[in-house]
């Protein structure tokens, strides 16, 4: 791995690794800035197969008295994601518990190595992650957005179906080489029926990168 955590400071603008979660949060809510930030991690590393935060964000920010955040070793994950391969699934893969994105980008990286530059697009597969940390979430809807996935996150506790937000994170133009951009959706009851919501913990933010269908959604309903 290459990106160390100066390298981090430095892209993110910041001095000490308290204030990375709370920077990377206002970064991505910025479209322009995010994709340029993209661009600065890309050229430190190119390699999107694993979770560049795994090391960092355990080693800083992982709440192992509290809330029992270990995450899962790439190894593990790498056995997993062979364990619940299925040809015959309908590409839809969900991690209740997703830190940092360990698990899932291990998961999408096995689902494109299924195919061909030429034959491969986004919308085959779609993924759902529940987190509950705040610490956390930045790091995952970062590494979600980079690599150009179609995913829900869920922002809130897996058990008491209690939630802060709902992200969706979309690859509008079912692109491998387009990042995807962040929709937050409404704290409506058709949202909290969908996503088996109890209860909202905080406002809504309104967030609408896309108020369109994206183009391959266009292309099935017209």
């Amino acid at each position: 791995m290459k990106i160390k955590a100066e390298d981090i400071h430095k892209i993110l603008g910041v001095k000490e690794s308290y204030e990375v979660p709370s920077a990377m949060y206002k970064l991505i809510f910025d479209k322009e800035k995010r994709e340029k930030a993209f661009d600065k991690f890309l050229e430190i590393e190119w390699n999107l197969s694993f979770d560049w935060f795994h090391h960092y964000f355990q080693d800083e920010h992982a709440d192992r008295q509290m809330k029992k955040q270990d995450f899962t070793p790439e190894s593990i994950a790498k056995i997993l994601s062979e364990i619940v391969r299925n040809e015959a699934s309908d590409g839809t893969t969900m991690d209740v518990a997703g830190g940092t994105g360990g698990l899932i980008i291990t998961k999408w990286n096995d689902d494109r190595m299924k195919h061909t530059p030429f034959d491969y697009y986004p919308s085959m597969y779609f993924y759902k992650c529940e987190e509950l940390s705040d610490l956390t979430i930045p790091f995952l809807l970062f590494n979600l957005m980079i690599r150009g996935m179609n995913a829900v996150v869920i922002h809130g506790d897996a058990l008491e179906r209690t939630a802060k937000q709902v992200y969706f994170i979309q690859n509008t133009f079912d692109d491998y080489m387009k990042y995807s951009d962040l929709n937050v959706m409404p704290h409506s009851d058709l949202v909290a029926k969908e996503f088996n919501i109890r209860e909202w913990l905080e406002p809504a933010i309104d967030h609408i990168e896309n108020k369109e269908y994206p183009d391959y959604v266009k292309q099935v309903i017209a």
